[in-house]
């Protein structure tokens, strides 16, 4: 007997279950056969009030033109989608088509699955109307969505549309809402809109007409409707000045510098409005400088994983290598190449000879964010590489020879840069970042990326690694005694010039390393490594030739002061030379720089 009662209740109840999964489909459906444009957008935005995530994925599929009308040879029309996957073996770039409402696949008179274009199917009506309908049901199901940010985000939106409207939908999210910055931004909303003012007319009578949508206003009761076309009064709008005083709300500045400049507007109402400015701008100074110093921490971290490099060979043989920044436009490159093969492939035609490497097509999935975390030791070894070959070549036969040294690696960089014009193209090509590298964090309005933090990050371990690499390896041991006493080091039985090849090599695949990461944070290009080779010099220089720790504090020291005088003047050309200038006048002062690195064939 129970088992019949359950067979005969899964025969009633499933049907009714599906038919209640199938009703979305069908009120889009509905929705878009509605000719009457008014009632269209009026059933549009009663979906609002259900606050389904589902219609609003069917809503912004229509928005999207994604939904069409299939006309069939008999006449009969029917919605339908297609497939973002084309077809690979027709040329035309067909779509399997499924019907709208169901999501089965059609097939045509021969049984075979319907393979349609786009171009030749008529897309659903959605004109500027349809859409603004639209975007008030998208901004209630946002509004409740299951992530902060995108609460965050259509609050602020909601905000500074300034419609009263709004103002019970902010409120009512506010009562259930638990994320600290979130609440900030629904409280700002409310403030802002309760700010707005009414425009006058040429005879100076005040004028609603802008005051909110009359449509959307048609599907409010009287007393909400009145509510939205009358201004707030005084103690409203001086508690919404003090709010956003109290919250420090950026956004809010054109709003209250409106109220503030009006002349209708009563006088305490006006000075609650410049004493919530005053609060704002400070607030402002305030993330402008911890913005510049963030900045500042990520540019002398990129300059100091290129500069430590330079410091160890430029300190251990004393060879001025133009070349450098090459090094670090390889390991950019070096990158750029490990995602196109994490991709679709790299293809090139250097010296006329078309090459290709195919690709893994991870594009798209989860998988290709990794090819950041394979890009970083593939760089350091081709720059390695690349400097090992450079110094075999041409740099052992220029040891204590300083200009022959500065004049031929000029040169090779010059055949570098040609060399890369050949391979990766004249323009630049961009890098981009893995997904677990493209957000960021805001503190107090202060914008923190993920990829910055990252570099910062990866440049103290560097930094520690090449420290412990000096201090604890027998290389490092090796590397310290040639740049004490060369000759000394020589008559130990210390092979210099291994030691000159490896030390090369490796200060090679850390310009490298600084290739891979500014990948992260521009654009890549044959003239990459000129643009930083001259900041490389000015970092080594100034720090004291050979050492280490000055290095960093010189890293450090031109990094912020590039970024502090870039956000004082607005000009970042200004800023560098004005740093340049500093940077003349200090070495005049001390010519050995922050630290001098004591030792017989140095002094001599």
């Amino acid at each position: 007997m129970l088992h019949r009662l359950l067979f005969l209740l899964a025969f009633l109840v499933l049907p009714a279950l599906r038919a209640s999964a199938e009703t979305k489909q069908e009120l889009i459906a509905k929705a878009i056969g509605i000719e009457d444009e008014k009632e269209q957008n009026k059933f549009i935005r009663a979906m609002a009030k259900e606050e389904s995530p589902e219609i609003g994925a069917l809503l912004e599929k229509w928005k999207n033109s994604e939904i069409f009308v299939y006309e069939a040879a008999d006449g009969m029309k029917t919605l339908v989608t297609l497939e973002p996957k084309k077809n690979a073996k027709d040329n035309k770039e067909t779509q399997l088509t499924h019907k709208f409402l169901t999501g089965e696949a059609m097939k045509d008179e021969a049984g075979k699955p319907l393979m349609l274009l786009a171009s030749d199917l008529n897309e659903a009506k959605c004109d500027g109307g349809t859409r603004e309908a639209m975007k008030v049901v998208l901004d209630r199901i946002r509004l409740n969505s299951s992530v902060d940010k995108e609460r965050q985000l259509v609050a602020e939106m909601m905000g500074a549309e300034q419609k009263k409207i709004r103002v019970p939908v902010l409120e009512g999210r506010l009562a259930k809402e638990t994320n600290a910055e979130v609440q900030r931004a629904l409280k700002a909303g409310v403030a802002i809109t309760q700010l707005k003012l009414k425009k006058l007319k040429e005879d100076g009578t005040a004028d609603t007409s802008d005051f909110d949508d009359d449509e959307e206003l048609q599907d409010y009761d009287e007393k909400t409707q009145a509510a939205a076309k009358t201004e707030e009064s005084d103690e409203v709008k001086i508690a919404a000045c003090n709010t956003l005083g109290e919250l420090t709300y950026i956004p809010a500045q054109d709003a209250l510098k409106q109220v503030a400049a009006a002349p209708t507007v009563a006088a305490p109402v006006k000075a609650a409005a410049n004493a919530a400015l005053a609060k704002i701008a400070s607030h402002v100074s305030f993330v402008n400088g911890a913005g510049t110093v963030f900045r500042g921490l990520s540019s002398a971290s990129v300059l100091l994983v290129a500069a430590i490099g330079l410091a160890i060979t430029f300190g251990l043989m004393g060879v001025i290598n133009m070349a450098h920044g090459e090094m670090i436009a390889i390991g950019a490159y070096t990158t750029y190449v490990v995602q196109c093969i994490f991709g679709d492939g790299f293809e090139a035609s250097p010296f006329g000879m078309h090459f290709s490497i195919p690709g893994l097509r991870l594009a798209g999935t989860p998988g290709f964010g990794w090819y950041f975390v394979v890009a970083i030791p593939i760089s350091f070894c081709t720059a390695a590489l690349a400097g090992l070959a450079l110094e075999r070549s041409v740099i052992r036969f220029l040891y204590r020879r300083p200009l022959e040294s500065l004049l031929a690696t000029w040169g090779v960089s010059l055949v570098l840069q040609q060399l890369f014009k050949m391979v990766f193209g004249a323009n630049n090509v961009s890098v981009t970042s893995p997904v677990w590298l493209s957000g960021s964090w805001t503190v107090h309005d202060v914008g923190i990326g993920w990829n910055r933090v990252f570099v910062i990050g990866f440049a103290i371990a560097i930094v520690a690694g090449t420290q412990a690499l000096l201090k604890k390896t027998p290389l490092g041991l090796l590397i310290r005694s040639v740049m004490q006493n060369r000759q000394m080091a020589a008559c130990m039985g210390v092979r210099t010039s291994r030691v000159n090849m490896m030390t090369f090599a490796f200060g090679s695949g850390l310009a490298g390393l600084a290739g891979a990461f500014l990948s992260q944070l521009g654009t890549v290009g044959p003239r990459m490594g000129q643009d930083h080779i001259v900041d490389n010099f000015m970092t080594v220089v100034v720090g004291g030739v050979g050492n280490l720790f000055g290095t960093v504090l010189s890293a450090l020291g031109i990094g912020m002061a590039n970024q502090s005088l870039e956000q004082a003047l607005g000009n970042s050309v200004l800023g560098k030379i004005i740093v340049l200038g500093a940077i003349i006048l200090f070495l005049q002062w001390k010519p050995a720089g922050l630290f001098v690195t004591k030792s017989r064939s140095l002094e001599s």
